[in-house]
């Protein structure tokens, strides 16, 4: 995913005030900075400007205070791993220094939840679910599971079948306790109904706060390209389980005037550099480093074409998910191609937004990609209504109405 640390409402800085805002408390845990994880970003400040307190416990890799005031409302609070075991926290270290970093970091930020009051625990995804179930119990206090992709799902924990029962075990129990679970797409709720027989589930999509689209060529340019040439734009995470080794393959069949551009950064990168030269395709696909946040959607308007294929059968959660990069294209006003994704195709087909390749030969994924920038007026209509839809409904202020619904509920109830 392209570098996502804007949409706050603050700079972080400053030191915490002497008395705690009143309101109930909120405790949101993520393993990761809060810098980074843009869901996260979002959501504690809508929680915080409806009246509560909130405490974001984060684990952050760079010098920082231990603890940060955002608003009057909302504070972060670190956890530290000690330095000589954060350069081991990529999967790419060696397997011992890397399991004694996941260990030691679960363990730090543990003791920082529980040592946390608050009136309800928030697990920003699944690996921070231990410590905010451990905490809850311990204070009694009710507990939300978020879950940015489907639980349990990837192929690194389905192949491990022993691993993939006792953790399904695990989670369906922790699952039954929580006052509220809350997940990124319709098709995930479905799912989680499904698999673990969860009843009630809050679906909040990974909408951007709306900034009207601004027009550039800030693409074109930086890439030398002439007027004339179409550009074909993924944005997000270069990552194995993103289709982005089909749309090199499929650059093969494009024409000169049409150009894939893939902006991001992630482990994949090498891999795809190493697959563009052995293509010869490095004038049809261009590799650009990601961009920041607040200036995203500006780079991402000045594309022709949203790309959001990726491979339906890599693993549920990639079948069922409804991604940011979503959004953004349509923020933006760009239409989107897109493969057979359940809730991705529902919404860009009740839009009238996109267009669905439901080939993953890259032949035919080409020849999507020349259809749909072969007919300027259907890729006008889907503009317009992009951007209608995203002044109306697809947007962060009317999404966040979910979240307040949920907390007001559950807190209502833990009163009586």
């Amino acid at each position: 995913m392209t570098t996502k640390t804007a949409d706050r409402p603050r700079s972080l800085g400053g030191a915490w005030p002497d008395k705690h805002v009143p309101g109930r408390g909120i405790c949101m845990h993520a393993l990761v900075p809060m810098r980074g994880d843009i869901r996260l970003v979002r959501q504690a400040p809508v929680l915080a400007d409806g009246g509560y307190s909130v405490t974001v416990v984060d684990v952050e890799d760079r010098p920082a205070p231990t603890c940060e005031d955002i608003t009057g409302n909302l504070r972060v609070r670190h956890v530290r791993v000690p330095a000589r075991l954060s350069s081991y926290r990529y999967g790419t270290a060696p397997v011992v220094p890397w399991l004694l970093y996941k260990v030691l970091r679960m363990a730090l930020a543990t003791i920082r939840v529980i040592r946390t009051p608050a009136d309800v625990y928030h697990a920003c995804d699944i690996a921070a679910l231990p410590a905010c179930y451990i905490a809850s119990r311990l204070r009694r206090k009710p507990l939300v599971s978020e879950a940015y992709e489907l639980p349990l799902a990837d192929p690194s924990v389905t192949r491990r079948h022993a691993l993939s029962i006792a953790a399904t075990w695990v989670y369906r129990r922790i699952l039954a306790r929580c006052s509220g679970v809350v997940v990124s797409s319709p098709s995930h709720a479905r799912e989680l109904t499904r698999v673990y027989g969860i009843t009630d589930v809050t679906v909040v999509r990974n909408i951007p706060i709306y900034r009207p689209p601004t027009r550039g060529d800030h693409l074109r340019n930086r890439l030398g390209l002439g007027a004339n040439t179409r550009i074909a734009l993924y944005q997000g995470g270069l990552q194995d389980d993103r289709g982005l080794d089909l749309l090199v393959l499929a650059a093969r069949h494009l024409p000169p005037s049409v150009v894939v551009t893939i902006l991001g950064d992630g482990p994949a990168r090498p891999r795809l550099e190493t697959l563009i030269r052995r293509e010869s395709v490095p004038d049809r696909v261009r590799l650009l480093p990601p961009v920041p946040y607040a200036d995203l959607l500006e780079w991402t308007a000045s594309a022709d074409l949203g790309l959001n294929v990726l491979p339906p059968d890599y693993s549920p959660s990639i079948r069922f998910c409804l991604p940011n990069k979503l959004f953004e294209y349509l923020m933006a006003g760009i239409p989107v191609l897109t493969s057979p994704l359940d809730s991705v195709v529902e919404l860009i087909t009740a839009y009238d937004v996109g267009a669905v390749v439901y080939s993953m030969k890259p032949h035919d994924i080409a020849q999507a990609i020349v259809g749909m920038l072969a007919d300027p007026a259907r890729l006008a209509r889907m503009r317009a209504h992009a951007l209608a839809a995203c002044a109306r409904d697809l947007r962060w202020d009317v999404e966040r109405l979910r979240l307040l619904s949920l907390y007001q509920s559950i807190l209502a109830s833990d009163r009586a």
